[in-house]
């Protein structure tokens, strides 16, 4: 049995075949799934597993290169982003997101509408969909590379 890391095989599958600039989405409970984009779906009930506890996970082992966000989540959800940002700064000492921390080498952000938000997950190999229920909880990570 794996000793450490995720345990899921289906999430650790993705992130093992990711390449520079796929993306991946991790999702609340009610962010519609394109047809065509595979769904890992860890929702138990409402709340579990949160939102922030899978964004814990998978950017303890995805080397990350640029998040996108919906615009909304700044005015309905701020908690929300503040833990997002808090959480990249764990785990990116130097950097953060573009217009909140370090410029000179952060991850960097795009915040766009919510509904363009759902047109970009279309692109993402995989949506992981949590038991969030809080608004804009939704997060388009792109991978970088470790090199």
């Amino acid at each position: 049995m794996k000793k450490h890391g995720i345990l899921n095989s289906e999430i650790s599958k993705v992130l093992s075949d990711l390449g520079h600039t796929d993306q991946i989405t991790i999702a609340d409970c009610g962010l519609p799934v394109p047809d065509g984009v595979a769904k890992i779906d860890l929702a138990i009930k409402l709340g579990t597993p949160s939102f922030q506890d899978v964004l814990e996970i998978i950017l303890e082992d995805m080397k990350i290169e640029k998040v996108i966000l919906a615009e909304e989540i700044r005015d309905k959800n701020s908690d929300q982003l503040g833990d997002i940002e808090n959480r990249l700064k764990k785990h990116y000492p130097s950097k953060g997101l573009v217009d909140s921390f370090n410029k000179k080498n952060p991850v960097e952000s795009e915040f766009v509408s919510h509904e363009d938000l759902k047109k970009l997950t279309k692109n993402s190999k995989v949506i992981i969909r949590t038991g969030e229920a809080s608004p804009y909880s939704n997060i388009i990570l792109q991978s970088g590379v470790i090199f």
